[in-house]
């Protein structure tokens, strides 16, 4: 996917590539910080970097969860990320209307698990001629991601990618089927999103759990089968967050495990 990206910087280094920043979007100040300090590690160690902030949530457990700043706020904020630091940045869509709303600000829609068989938001965000990535659902196969990824495809857009972000086990956790990761790229590049993949969500509170701790374990194990790229929501003080903050990644602890994975990109190629 990124060989499309005019913008990313270490296209060539051959390592992995970080799709990395808040679950959602809360201001600009903090997108632009965010940015700028995980711009200094991926630099530093060569790892193509794209942005990532919600500019809306729409999968919410309750109706008072926090949703957006903003649509165009929001989008307007991603749009500065990218200009400012000469980088791609992506968000999530949830309707039709949202592909060709979201495609003036970002480079790359993603597509949310829940929502990667709704044909026609599929083919919407094709044929913005954007890059695609599709989120697999917790509910599906890796082999069934086949056919999400042609809908893309016979819509006349080849660039697409798979996010992997685990399976339902049970009714409040998750859990990462690694063999997966090699049979999805049979059809498209393969992304790990590790933070979502430690969500522990339909909690009693009605407030996604998570497990933080287990961060740099799924990490690892994702480059270790040759995963493409990893998926890591960040922000600087998680438990402050206005989304998602139980399951993200303290940023100042975002270094050391970048290295640490960089190392295993290198022992394996």
């Amino acid at each position: 996917m990124i060989q499309y990206l005019d913008n990313i910087q270490h296209k060539d280094s051959k390592n992995f590539f970080l799709i990395a920043g808040p679950c959602i979007i809360e201001g600009e100040d903090m997108a632009l910080r965010i940015a700028e300090k995980v711009i200094q590690i991926t630099d530093k160690y060569n790892i193509p970097y794209i942005f990532k902030g919600s500019f809306k949530k729409a999968n919410r457990s309750r109706v008072d969860s926090f949703t957006t700043i903003g649509e165009e706020k929001s989008l307007e904020i991603l749009r500065k990320v990218g200009e400012t630091f000469n980088i791609p940045t992506t968000t999530d869509i949830h309707e039709n209307g949202h592909a060709a709303l979201a495609a003036q600000y970002v480079d790359v829609l993603q597509i949310p698990a829940f929502l990667v068989r709704q044909t026609d938001l599929l083919i919407a965000a094709a044929e913005t001629g954007k890059c695609v990535t599709l989120k697999k659902g917790q509910f599906l196969s890796p082999e069934s991601m086949k056919f999400a990824v042609q809908k893309v495809t016979d819509s006349n857009n080849q660039k697409v990618a798979i996010i992997e972000r685990g399976n339902s086990f049970g009714y409040t956790d998750l859990v990462v089927d690694y063999r997966g990761i090699p049979t999805m790229r049979e059809y498209a590049p393969v992304i790990l999103d590790v933070t979502h993949s430690l969500q522990q969500p339909n909690q009693s509170s009605g407030v996604t759990g998570g497990r933080p701790d287990l961060i740099e374990t799924v990490a690892k194990a994702g480059i270790a089968v040759g995963a493409d790229g990893i998926f890591i929501e960040t922000h600087p003080t998680p438990e402050t967050a206005l989304s998602d903050g139980a399951n993200m990644l303290r940023l100042d602890l975002l270094e050391d495990l970048l290295q640490k994975l960089t190392r295993i990109r290198e022992s394996i190629l």
